[in-house]
């Protein structure tokens, strides 16, 4: 795509996501945090998104989680709105939400500053909700950034990581190691 603000690598991938997902008869949605709609806005990019994205739901603050995507305050409070069990209960809360097929959730310590000890900046944890799964069958899973990339790479390769976890599973085990 030529007529976009968005790094080509990021579009590029949007479109992928749009067009398998469109091929697989799959809606998706999207719960983002650190990413601020990074997302969302790749996957509007791509023209007739529209007949694949069912919603993006950014959620900055913990309350904003609590309300819109039902996370507990109690999972907050206790695991903290950088954790497996907020990012697994972000993308739970979008695909019941939106009833899409699939729900990506992403929150994370894009910096510069925030980080602590035990969550440095450049982590970003993810989740994925499926409809029709087991609720208990929790699919998230925690990355670790090189916090010198800066904010604006570590929201890139957060929103890159969200695009792959959104392709149907035939087009992602196609993909090479």
């Amino acid at each position: 795509m030529t007529d976009t603000l968005l790094p080509t690598q990021l579009t590029d991938l949007a479109r992928r996501v749009i067009d398998e997902n469109r091929a697989a008869g799959r809606r998706i949605a999207v719960a983002e945090s650190c990413t601020g709609g990074l997302v969302a806005a790749a996957l509007t990019e791509v023209p007739g998104s529209s007949d694949v994205l069912e919603a993006s739901i950014v959620t900055y603050s913990n309350e904003a989680k609590a309300k819109l995507l039902r996370v507990s305050m109690d999972v907050l409070e206790t695991f903290g709105a950088v954790s497996v069990a907020v990012a697994w209960s972000m993308a739970r809360g979008a695909q019941e939400a939106t009833g899409a097929d699939v729900a990506v959730a992403i929150t994370g310590i894009a910096g510069p500053g925030g980080g602590s000890e035990k969550k440095p900046v450049g982590t970003v944890v993810f989740g994925v909700a499926e409809k029709g799964v087991d609720p208990d069958d929790i699919h998230a899973d925690k990355r670790q950034f090189d916090p010198g990339l800066g904010r604006g790479a570590i929201r890139l390769q957060a929103a890159l990581c969200a695009l792959e976890l959104l392709l149907p599973p035939a087009a992602a085990e196609a993909e090479p190691a």
